[in-house]
């Protein structure tokens, strides 16, 4: 059976390989504390979880979904970033719903990037931009993501020769893994930078609304001139916990919006139309309040990872947003050892900073998805097996 060269490069997908060691030990009789994967354990809010039910029951929303979203699910997006960052967006021509915003990530290479070209990608960052640049034959170039920068790439520093083969620049801030946030001016910094050297600038923004203490993340798009350089990738699954609905959207430059149009035209048929009808419910009718709430309690669970943390004289990384608490392994051990071995000797799974690329050594990442009591069961275990 023939297997297509373009996979020989192509690795297997870390939390798949993390899924299966959990497995193995969960068939061994090991009660395993997942906080590897970012899933949210958390429920949507539940009038969105009505309207799925009764938009279910209608016979004609079991059809294909449409190729563009319904026209309202186009209407409820614009509206939310009018709302929320007072960005305006044309429904029809720069706003396009996706099964997931991971299913936008991997195809934006497929839609922009010819092979040869140039793709800067974060070091560490979400494993996806890097494979679907590969698959399209498409040269990465990491920027490198620094503690001492914070974690923020150094644009500066790209080569120029580089620069005159890049064709798109990928941004995530608040950051996964590492949970670092963007001032503004850096913001503002890379759409000038994205215009100078003629470069689509991509901005993964599905934590918007997964932050603390009066902190609030600005959309990309709301620096001026970025709708002539920029989109933005957005998602329900962090926002609302709806991450197993799959369904996101990618926002801004109509071309961009266009290319990958057509694209999806091709690939898929469109989301559920019941679960349109909930996103839009979502988007439409879920008040600051719920976010508020619901951000309370990931608050109060880092709180209880970070004062093990401490306990144990482990630094981290200082954050009010993302679900995710970025920390340094203890020393003499490879992240990818020491998860390893935590897992064996403990029965708690967290994520190596390898997972997210070569500058993720000596790092971990704690995904908040437990309730608190677990968490502090969790780090229990990590206290005891560490003495």
């Amino acid at each position: 059976m023939h297997i297509a060269e373009r996979l020989n490069n192509l690795p297997p997908y870390v939390f798949a390989i993390i899924g299966r060691r959990v497995r193995t030990a969960q068939e061994r009789g090991v009660d395993v504390i997942r906080l590897d994967i970012g899933s949210p354990d958390l429920p949507p809010p539940p009038a969105v979880i009505e309207t799925l039910y009764r938009s279910a029951q209608d016979p004609h929303n079991h059809g294909y979904g449409g190729f563009f979203g319904k026209p309202a699910l186009r209407g409820a997006f614009v509206d939310y970033y009018g709302r929320r960052f007072g960005v305006e967006l044309d429904p029809e021509s720069e706003v396009l719903p996706l099964i997931g915003s991971k299913e936008g990530v991997f195809h934006l290479p497929m839609a922009c990037v010819d092979p040869g070209d140039v793709v800067l990608v974060p070091d560490p960052g979400y494993p996806t931009y890097r494979v679907s640049t590969q698959l399209v034959g498409g040269e990465l170039y990491l920027t490198p993501l620094l503690a001492k920068n914070g974690f923020l790439p150094d644009l500066d520093a790209i080569p120029g020769d580089v620069l005159a083969r890049a064709r798109v620049l990928w941004l995530n801030y608040p950051n996964n893994p590492t949970t670092a946030t963007a001032p503004f001016s850096f913001l503002t910094e890379a759409v000038d930078f994205a215009r100078a050297h003629n470069l689509l600038l991509a901005h993964d923004n599905p934590y918007a609304e997964t932050a603390w203490d009066g902190y609030v993340p600005p959309s990309l798009l709301q620096v001026p001139g970025a709708m002539e350089v920029a989109v933005e990738f957005n998602s329900l699954s962090k926002t609302y916990n709806m991450a197993g609905w799959r369904v996101g959207v990618v926002v801004g430059n109509a071309d961009v919006i266009g290319a990958l149009t057509r694209l999806k035209t091709n690939v898929d048929s469109g989301i559920f139309r019941a679960v349109q009808d909930a996103t839009i419910t979502a988007l439409s009718t879920t008040g600051e309040a719920w976010l508020v709430e619901r951000n309370e309690t990931y608050r109060a669970r880092r709180r209880a990872v970070t004062a093990a943390l401490d306990r144990m004289g482990l630094e981290y990384v200082s954050s009010s947003a993302t679900l995710y608490v970025w920390a340094r392994a203890p020393q003499g051990v490879t992240s990818a050892r020491f998860t390893s071995d935590l897992l064996d000797g403990a029965g708690v799974s967290l994520s190596p900073g390898t997972a997210f690329g070569s500058q993720g050594e000596g790092y971990v990442r704690i995904s908040l998805v437990q309730p608190v009591a677990r968490l502090e069961e969790a780090m229990g275990r990590w206290e005891r097996w560490m003495r």
